[in-house]
């Protein structure tokens, strides 16, 4: 098995997916932008699981549990944003549990605090 192979896989497809959340979210397509936003996020932590374990990363999407997995060191307030995140995960799957949709400007303020969270995490490779 060639870790470096699937943590290169994660980390492309979590670029792409924040591209296209970006994109999604600015052209009020907030749902999917931040489902999208949650899976760029689930897909970096993956990336860390590899390098971190040498081995597969689990298929699960919870994003606090798969930090704890990557030994990632997030602060409280990272962890908490995590959290949240998870939501649009669920909402995204199952529509019958179907929240209600942040504003648009709550959904550029969880575009701005998902990418900073992103940058941290991409910063520990």
């Amino acid at each position: 098995m060639n870790i470096d192979k699937h943590i290169a896989h994660w980390r492309n497809g979590a670029e792409e997916d924040w591209i296209v959340a970006c994109d999604l979210i600015e052209r009020g397509k907030i749902r999917h932008g931040l489902f999208l936003a949650h899976l760029a996020v689930e897909k970096t932590i993956k990336a860390h699981v590899c390098r971190v374990t040498g081995g597969l990363a689990p298929m699960i999407h919870n994003l606090v549990r798969l930090a704890e997995v990557a030994c990632l060191g997030v602060t409280d307030e990272q962890r908490d944003l995590m959290a949240e995140v998870n939501e649009f995960n669920i909402e995204g799957r199952y529509p019958e549990i179907l929240m209600p949709l942040p504003s648009p400007e709550e959904a550029a303020q969880y575009r701005a605090r998902i990418e900073e969270l992103l940058k941290c995490l991409n910063s520990l490779f």
